[in-house]
């Protein structure tokens, strides 16, 4: 229980520091998201590619289960919807919702708490990977995007181009950089959970809290249902401890805010959405404990 404690309590009381920030300090949500997209976020990629000891083939069979678990999930998102005629802008939505988990500013920091620095390597794997599933193949998902359009978002965002600089950095016979310029990435990287924790914690002040059967539906498949599904496939991969671990505590985040952009611009019923979001949060609080206790972190 102590363990458990220890994993969950520094992500919750963040959060909390960026509620009571966002109803008593004239913070700018925008420009704190931009810094950790464009700036925070790509510099711990950077760093954490470029010293981490995870192999190559790890790194593959993590993304291979990934993307088994997704394809799974919205398989069973699609055929429940046609057996029970959902129409189309729920059915959109919640494929939004249950396929897309929030691996940024949840998952990286629960991660890292729970599993430490060999974990948070591993962590970033996946994010990236589920960045390009969002992004790559969300907007052909909801309807309408296709994939090139997908792929050119994917393109513009700046996780790529940091994987791409961190794997240069890795592989090129570079022992260390210049001007300890290493130190300056590292620094930023860093700052980048507590400060994208504390945009979670504001985005939830902002957000009022109702619940509805077809929302609470959508947060239990995102919540508990994809990492059982994720759980199987890594037992069937024969994935290492550590890296099922990822895989399953990963797959148990709640939905991504990005999913509400997405049904804004390509299909769905955004209110909802943005509701699902909220309570999915909300309920893994508890559910995030769970998994961490069943799958004994």
């Amino acid at each position: 229980m102590t363990f458990l404690l220890s994993a969950v309590v520094p992500v919750w009381s963040i959060v909390l520091i960026g509620v009571i920030a966002n109803r008593t300090l004239a913070l700018e949500h925008q420009t704190l998201a931009q810094l950790t997209l464009y700036i925070l976020v790509p510099a711990l990629i950077i760093d954490s590619l470029y010293r981490t000891t995870l192999s190559f083939n790890n790194a593959i069979r993590l993304l291979v289960g990934l993307g088994i678990t997704s394809i799974i999930l919205y398989l069973l998102v699609w055929c429940g919807s046609k057996l029970l005629s959902v129409p189309e802008s729920l059915q959109q939505s919640l494929i939004a919702t249950i396929l897309f988990p929030n691996n940024g500013n949840m998952g990286i920091p629960v991660v890292t708490f729970a599993l430490g620095e060999i974990g948070l390597e591993r962590g970033l794997i996946y994010t990236i990977g589920s960045s390009i599933l969002l992004f790559g193949f969300g907007p052909a998902m909801l309807k309408g995007g296709g994939i090139a359009t997908g792929l050119n978002m994917t393109l513009r965002m700046p996780l790529l181009w940091a994987l791409i600089a961190g794997l240069g950095l890795r592989f090129l016979p570079i022992e260390e950089l210049p001007l300890n310029f290493d130190r300056s990435i590292e620094l930023l990287g860093k700052a980048s959970i507590p400060v994208a924790l504390i945009i979670l914690g504001m985005q939830l002040a902002n957000t009022r809290f109702e619940i509805g059967i077809t929302e609470a539906f959508a947060a239990l498949m995102r919540l508990l249902v994809a990492p059982a599904i994720a759980a199987v496939v890594g037992y069937c991969l024969q994935l290492e401890t550590l890296d099922w671990q990822v895989l399953v505590l990963q797959s148990g985040m709640p939905t991504a805010v990005n999913a509400y952009i997405l049904t804004t611009e390509f299909g769905g019923d955004s209110p909802w959405v943005a509701r699902t979001i909220l309570i999915s949060t909300v309920m893994s609080f508890a559910t995030i404990s769970l998994i961490l206790w069943l799958f004994h972190f």
